[in-house]
């Protein structure tokens, strides 16, 4: 009995780890290329937007299961193409980013009430 609580432990915790890092990869501004990217990191409100986006999309895809981890990415795909469409529209990019941020809050409330086993 007490060999197969340490694998328990061990099949949780290998469960709870962070999606690939090839996922999504926060803005890096000394490297911004698109037009997007570039009025993303001019405006400080935009900036944070990015950094709680990105964190959100990091804790979703480490509670979930790998089934709902793959819509969470493909979500992510679909913001990313969303957001590049936006060009250097703020008012567009700010409604793309809310909108993510919404989806991905909702995930985290449901991993609180359900947890994320």
């Amino acid at each position: 009995m007490n060999k197969i609580r340490p694998l328990a432990l061990l099949i949780v915790l290998a469960s709870t780890l962070p999606a690939a890092a090839a996922d999504y990869a926060p803005l890096h501004c000394a490297k911004a290329a698109t037009a997007a990217e570039k009025t993303i990191c001019a405006s400080y409100g935009l900036g944070q937007a990015e950094a709680r986006m990105a964190t959100l999309y990091q804790w979703t895809t480490s509670f979930v299961a790998m089934g709902q981890r793959g819509n969470i990415q493909d979500q992510q795909a679909a913001f990313i193409k969303k957001r590049e469409g936006c060009g250097a529209d703020t008012k567009c990019i700010r409604s793309v980013y809310n909108t993510r941020i919404e989806q991905l809050e909702a995930v985290m409330d449901n991993v609180k009430q359900h947890g994320p086993f």
